[in-house]
């Protein structure tokens, strides 16, 4: 028996009798593991005080651990795993060790099938190269536009497949932001209609970094509407030599004090060409076979 309060996550309202019921990718799970599921009333949060009261007591238990520890920068996520399994060891298992046995010993053996980690979605790429997923949107290659993807929603990554293949992974967005456009991805489009640039309802997306930002706000200042064309052609340059490069032909244009346009940064980000050695190969001396054969013989 599992009990849960009343999350949209697990439940969902009945339109005609103003009940809730279980969703239908949460009654799966319960199948799938062969558990039933029990629900609090709505309002009624004291009915699953023993399970509120423990997730208290762990949420205070991590964070005491973090002020002992100074920091709650961790280098990647499984270090912070391993952090708060150690905080659970100590505080809640540690002492009670043949009661956690005991518990364990009562579980059932997991399905021979694992469940899917994702939520899987089909969507069509729209014309401004981007596709809903979960109530949020993110930006694809440009090349996708018209056809049919497959999104798979993980916990933390987004994964778009084409014809099987990964195309793109990127994160999943939480919390107010709504939106995540790669400024890669639309730029292609949008540089046959810069004159879009100034309505496009994500613009504020297509600035990759402060730099970039103020590089636009001198254009504007400079040439007026013409910036917008201007900007395009910039992020263009970045997209297809380098972002870096250009960035950097900004910072130095910055620093000089210049007026400066698409054709000026393209002088200075364009990336140097690297040098191929030139190799020079002799022809074989066949007769060193001959004398390494007949040595061989001989032996």
């Amino acid at each position: 028996m599992i009990r849960q309060d009343n999350l949209s996550a697990t439940t969902h309202e009945l339109v005609k009798t103003g009940g809730r019921t279980l969703t239908r990718r949460y009654t799966e799970v319960a199948e799938h593991y062969g558990f039933q599921a029990s629900r609090i009333q709505p309002g009624e949060s004291h009915e699953n005080g023993v399970v509120e009261k423990a997730h208290h007591l762990l949420k205070s238990a991590l964070a005491q651990a973090l002020l002992l520890r100074g920091s709650r920068d961790f280098p990647t996520v499984e270090a912070y795993m391993a952090f708060v399994r150690r905080v659970v060891e100590e505080k809640f298992h540690h002492g009670r060790e043949a009661l956690v046995a005991e518990e364990r010993a009562a579980l059932k053996p997991l399905p021979s099938c694992r469940l899917p980690e994702y939520t899987r979605a089909l969507v069509t790429v729209r014309k401004w190269s981007t596709i809903p997923v979960a109530g949020r949107i993110y930006s694809v290659p440009s090349r996708l536009i018209g056809h049919e993807v497959e999104a798979r929603l993980f916990a933390d990554v987004v994964e778009v497949r084409y014809a099987g293949k990964v195309v793109e992974t990127m994160p999943r967005l939480r919390g107010e932001c709504a939106h995540r456009i790669d400024y890669r991805h639309v730029i292609w489009s949008l540089v046959r209609k810069p004159g879009a640039f100034a309505a496009y309802r994500y613009r504020e997306d297509l600035f990759p970094s402060l730099m970039f930002r103020q590089a636009y706000d001198a254009l504007r200042e400079r040439r007026g509407d013409r910036a917008d064309v201007e900007y395009v052609r910039v992020l263009h340059l970045a997209a297809s030599t380098g972002e870096r490069a250009v960035e950097q032909a900004l910072s130095a244009l910055f620093e000089r004090g210049e007026g400066f346009d698409y054709a000026a940064v393209k002088a200075l980000a364009q990336p140097e060409t690297p040098a191929v050695p030139e190799l020079r190969i002799g022809a074989p001396d066949l007769g060193q076979y001959d004398a390494l054969l007949a040595a061989g013989e001989a032996s």
